[in-house]
């Protein structure tokens, strides 16, 4: 459970931490849109991608391993969606027993998706801050405030579930602990019992937070805080020729990505074209 580096903030001085907030945001969100352009059994789109991600990893100054530590927590789900295409896809032809060649490309095409949006995801928390985060997330959507959104209360929730992750986890790391050392098993028995064991520990997990969001709404009422109004900010954000140069290598992305599929259609037209 420690190995979630998901809403964990790394501290470093670089290239990514240095930029502006907003611009991350905006940069990951174009990250997984080129992502999910790339089309089915081409897989130099997602090396492009996988590419893009190393870079910005080296330039964020983070450990790789660090990053691949939130590919750990989705394992489970990554296995069950390959093996759902492996043994449910019934298209092209059986290379071992009910697996299909087809299959076996939907299973590989679904694990590097899942994996290049995990690793995008995690690169943005680690190298923004909460408050960062929060500040960014405000800025984008800072033109809703015309029709009356509540735009710093949406952006304040988010920051504070990213906050809480990495809290929340340790809480149910020590709350298993504790439950262990009386002698509860979680590891034995099937998936029902598993399932009905981890009741002692949902249980607490509940109180404590409840007791943590009383005690954090204490402590903003008793700073005066009021939301939203006549609110300034301590740092202002401004974009920077970084900024630019990050916007720019994720617009070549989604352009290289762009054109690679439309390179493997017109070849796979001129092969059909050409049996004909």
């Amino acid at each position: 459970m420690r190995d979630l580096s998901f809403g964990s903030y790394f501290p470093a001085i670089s290239f990514v931490h240095k930029m502006d907030a907003r611009a991350k945001i905006l940069i990951a969100v174009a990250y997984m849109v080129a992502v999910f352009l790339v089309t089915a059994f081409h897989f130099l789109g997602f090396g492009a991608c996988l590419l893009f991600v190393l870079i910005a990893t080296i330039a964020a100054k983070v450990p790789f391993k660090l990053v691949l530590k939130s590919i750990k927590t989705i394992i489970f789900f990554v296995v069950f969606s390959a093996v759902l295409q492996l043994f449910f896809n019934k298209s092209g032809t059986v290379v071992f027993w009910v697996i299909t060649d087809v299959g076996l490309l939907n299973a590989g095409f679904i694990i590097a998706r899942i994996i290049l949006i995990v690793l995008g995801a995690s690169l943005l928390t680690l190298t923004t801050s909460p408050v960062e985060l929060a500040d960014g997330i405000e800025g984008i959507l800072y033109p809703l405030k015309w029709i009356k959104f509540p735009v710093h209360e949406f952006a304040l929730i988010m920051s504070i579930a990213l906050r809480f992750i990495p809290t929340l986890i340790d809480e149910t790391d020590r709350i298993i602990k504790a439950q262990k050392a009386r002698g509860a098993d979680f590891e034995s028995g099937n998936i029902f019992k598993r399932a009905k064991a981890l009741i002692p520990v949902l249980i607490p997990l509940l109180i404590s937070s409840f007791r943590r969001a009383d005690e954090l709404a204490d402590a903003m009422d008793s700073r005066c805080y009021a939301g939203s109004k006549n609110r300034t900010k301590y740092k202002k954000m401004h974009f920077t020729l970084r900024d630019l140069l990050g916007v720019i290598l994720v617009a070549g992305l989604i352009v290289g990505i762009v054109f690679l599929n439309n390179f493997y259609l017109l070849s796979e037209l001129a092969t059909i074209a050409g049996a004909l």
